[in-house]
């Protein structure tokens, strides 16, 4: 306990003296806010960072443009061929400090006496989003215990830093802000007299660039989206001044949506948020961070809805309207291989026909349209509806390979993995063989027959918490290949595509053979004391006329237990794929259904639908 009490005096020291240091992660937007919020709390007379005394005029020039962001521009002292490129942005913690102690008055020091040789220095900080739970004292605190800043490579140049805070005014409360891993190298170094640097740089080509609207999400620390998210929060006031970082990632998701809709005319399922968000968890956690950056989130995007919606997740996270192509200053169209190292790519495949693709020849028929507005609902009779027999043949087909993947799962489930002694069963297990090599053993699979058939299909595209689908109805095969089908869709008849020819989007449909069985699911008073909403009613309505021993239920979330109880009291199972295991444009491709006013809609249906 003394020993805690030591570290959190230790801790509070760094806050509370008229040398205030404020150790931040680089580039991260929790930490800049929270410099602003604690220099707006002291008001000191000096503010000192970490950034090249040689680049001083150019990056109080870049902070003076903000919130547009520019690129400090210099030779590299390797190769005078070749430019360094600094970004100057909002959330960086350092320009923070500089922006706001401009505000409020205070003496701007930059410490880091340039140098041709600066120590790499490559830590890797707990993720900054810790701070919106544990706050910034604790964060601090909990670096200072690991033990992990410091170094003897970092000597002289917090020698360097420490000679700078020694030649500031004394009689001001100074805020010193700097990154982790140099805080106590430098309170090391202030503690004794410092010699001035001899080998500072001279920079050649120093000059001040407009960065490209296009190039923000590659060259930025932080996203461009969130940096506009934090200019609007820095303005706040103190008491109110915050920003959440997985709030904004929503909102970014939720505007990629609008704009993925309107550009693609498709929309994303709430399955598919629930597996964006445990996919971009995942990500965090594989790099050891709790929050994805924005190469998760497009890799996400890209795995859970496709990769059109990932290209614009990645235009949306570009999005930043402060920023303005110009001519003066020039203005530069950079990539992240010009800044970075190591970097990653992802390739993205969207859905583009080509120009030639659409032109057509004048022998050719175009697709009929209205007259008169309104023309084809006139010609609505009402008397009978009937399926268009080419999407029949591809629902049966993917009821079928359900019903294939339900008994794979079903035998994968009653596979059996044991050390080879006399017999290989049904083959060697590679996997587990592996995995266990140093035993020096072979593993073998056997696997265990599965009794029964699969009878009824059941797939829920979405559960319709929102009353989006309003349509239900019953059809019954029209022969023996021919399942009896209920679904609920959106109204065929508010989005006419011909005359009679309605067009819909399924959100849940039951698949069941032998046909003309099925009775009107919706107005079965069987199910009114079970079934809570449509997708419950078919799962009853698919284990009541399943004449096989199992059923499949494909849908977002598991079905609630009690329908495993009765159908286990039916001799039914019920088998569970969940949705995010299919592929999203197959089950895109199969989720529109066309209805038809009548079997004589039939004849010139092909003229309009597509």
């Amino acid at each position: 306990m003394a020993d805690d009490a030591a570290e959190l005096n230790r801790t509070m020291r760094l806050f509370d003296e008229q040398l205030r240091f404020l150790p931040v992660a680089p580039g991260r937007m929790e930490f800049a806010l929270e410099v602003r919020r604690r220099l707006l709390e002291w008001m000191p007379g000096v503010v000192a960072v970490e950034l090249p005394v040689t680049l001083r005029e150019t990056i109080l020039a870049a902070v003076n443009r903000l919130p547009e962001i520019s690129i400090v521009v210099h030779e590299d002292p390797h190769d005078p061929n070749r430019g360094v490129y600094l970004p100057i942005e909002p959330c960086d913690p350092m320009i923070e400090a500089v922006r706001t102690g401009a505000q409020i008055g205070a003496e701007i020091v930059f410490l880091e006496p340039d140098a041709a040789e600066r120590p790499h220095q490559e830590h890797r900080y707990p993720d900054s989003y810790a701070l919106t739970r544990t706050g910034y004292e604790r964060y601090v605190e909990a670096w200072l215990e690991s033990g992990a800043p410091g170094g003897s490579d970092l000597t002289q140049l917090a020698g360097g830093m420490a000679w700078k805070l020694q030649g500031a005014n004394p009689e001001a409360m100074t805020a010193v802000v700097l990154s982790f891993a140099l805080l106590e190298p430098v309170r090391r170094a202030f503690a004794v007299p410092q010699d001035e640097p001899v080998d500072v740089l001279r920079r050649d080509g120093l000059h001040l660039a407009n960065a490209h609207p296009e190039c923000l999400a590659e060259i930025l620390s932080e996203y461009p989206f969130l940096q506009a998210e934090y200019e609007r929060a820095r303005m706040e006031p103190l008491d109110t001044m915050k920003l959440d970082r997985l709030k904004t990632q929503y909102a970014l998701f939720s505007e990629t949506e609008a704009v993925y809709e309107r550009e693609t005319g498709e929309s994303v399922q709430g399955w598919q948020r629930k597996l964006f968000a445990r996919f971009t968890r995942n990500l965090a956690f594989t790099n050891r961070q709790l929050t994805p950056n924005l190469f998760d989130l497009a890799m996400a995007a890209r795995g859970t809805v496709d990769d059109d919606f990932a290209y614009w997740l990645w235009e949306t996270a570009n999005r930043y309207p402060a920023q303005r192509e110009r001519d003066r200053p020039p203005t530069l169209n950079l990539n992240a291989s010009d800044l970075f190292l190591n970097t990653k790519r992802i390739q993205l495949r969207r859905r583009r026909r080509s120009d030639k693709q659409r032109f057509q020849s004048t022998g050719l028929k175009r697709r009929p349209k209205e007259k008169i507005k309104g023309e084809w609902a006139q010609q609505l009779d009402g008397s009978s509806i009937c399926s268009y027999p080419p999407e029949d043949l591809v629902i049966e087909d993917y009821g079928k390979f359900l019903k294939s993947k339900a008994k794979s799962i079903l035998s994968e489930e009653r596979t059996r993995v044991e050390p080879f002694l006399t017999s290989i069963l049904d083959g060697i297990d590679i996997r587990e063989t592996i995995r266990n090599w140093y035993k020096q053993q072979i593993y073998v699979r056997s696997y265990e027959k599965v009794h029964g058939d699969v009878g009824s299909v059941v797939v829920i595209f979405d559960e319709d918490r929102d009353d989006r689908y309003s349509w239900m109805t019953t059809w019954l095969g029209e022969h023996q290949n021919e399942s009896d089908m209920a679904f609920y869709s959106t109204d065929p008849y508010e989005r006419l595509v011909g005359p009679g020819i309605g067009r819909a989007e399924y959100g849940g449909l039951l698949l069941s053979l032998p046909p003309r069985r099925m009775y009107d699911v919706w107005v079965d008073p069987d199910y009114n004391h079970i079934a809570r909403n449509k997708p419950e009613r078919l799962l009853l309505a698919g284990i009541d006329y399943s004449t096989k021993r199992y059923v499949v239920y494909v849908a977002p979330k598991p079905p609630r237990s009690v329908f495993r109880s009765i159908a286990s009291r039916m001799g039914r199972q019920i088998v569970y794929v969940p949705i995010g295991q299919l592929s999203p444009q197959k089950l895109k491709k199969i989720r529109v259904v066309h209805v038809l006013d009548g079997h004589e809609k039939r004849r010139i249906a092909k003229d309009y639908i597509p």
